[in-house]
């Protein structure tokens, strides 16, 4: 019971941190903000964290783990796509885990703040290399492509396009714009018979966010399903 109490504080402090991340930024940013914001104490928070920097690092952290967790797909690219427009769907919304590892990611900090804002970049690239080996182990993937090189590309032009939309229209369109990013990039890695399998309509990180947690509070209410693991 302690322990399950001691997971839900830590995991409050974290969203907590999330929001007033994404809304101020790390520099403007304060353990008050944080406390008052998480309804705990400054030992409750001391406890799991000792240091902004170390909570900031742990929604750095969170930006892949914090995500739900997308069913099994027949397809891996399929598979790699829906967390690319879950991911996109969720910044657009508003989701605070979400929003504030991309702002902690990409906004210019001071070298003094000692954040490791690589840290979700190389794991989304990691991720993104396990995911394309595996399409290539199941022959979804056309003879030239190069997986490293492409986990990389695929990390940078997201990153990229959600900068712009955020800059352009504050994220209205970004859906829209990933959308058009994925069918670009598909086409020249894709084999032809997968490609025309591959859904990448915009609304698709929408449609995925309503299976997951459709899945997740069946599983959670006990009748049985099994948590689909990403």
């Amino acid at each position: 019971m302690a322990q399950e109490r001691a997971i839900r504080t830590r995991k409050s402090i974290v969203v907590a941190a999330a929001e007033v991340f994404a809304e101020v930024g790390y520099e403007a940013a304060t353990v008050a903000q944080i406390l008052l914001r998480a309804k705990v104490t400054k030992g409750a928070l001391y406890f799991h964290f000792a240091s902004k920097e170390e909570l900031a690092q742990a929604v750095l952290a969170d930006q892949i783990t914090g995500m739900p967790p997308v069913p099994p797909r027949t397809l891996m690219l399929q598979r790699g796509l829906d967390e690319a427009f879950l991911l996109a769907y969720l910044l657009q919304q508003g989701d605070p885990l979400v929003r504030a590892g991309v702002r902690l990611a990409v906004e210019p900090g001071s070298p003094a703040d000692g954040l490791d804002r690589s840290v979700p970049m190389r794991e989304w690239v990691d991720h993104n290399v396990e995911t394309l080996a595996a399409a290539e182990r199941n022959g979804e993937l056309m003879p030239h492509v190069d997986i490293d090189t492409a986990a990389s590309m695929f990390v940078g032009a997201f990153t990229g396009v959600q900068m712009l939309s955020k800059m352009l229209t504050n994220h209205a369109d970004l859906v829209e714009r990933v959308a058009q990013l994925q069918q670009h990039l598909m086409s020249s890695m894709a084999v032809p018979t997968v490609f025309v399998q591959l859904d990448m309509a915009p609304d698709r990180g929408r449609r995925v966010y309503q299976e997951t947690t459709g899945l997740n509070r069946i599983a959670d209410d006990g009748e049985g399903a099994v948590r689909a693991v990403g």
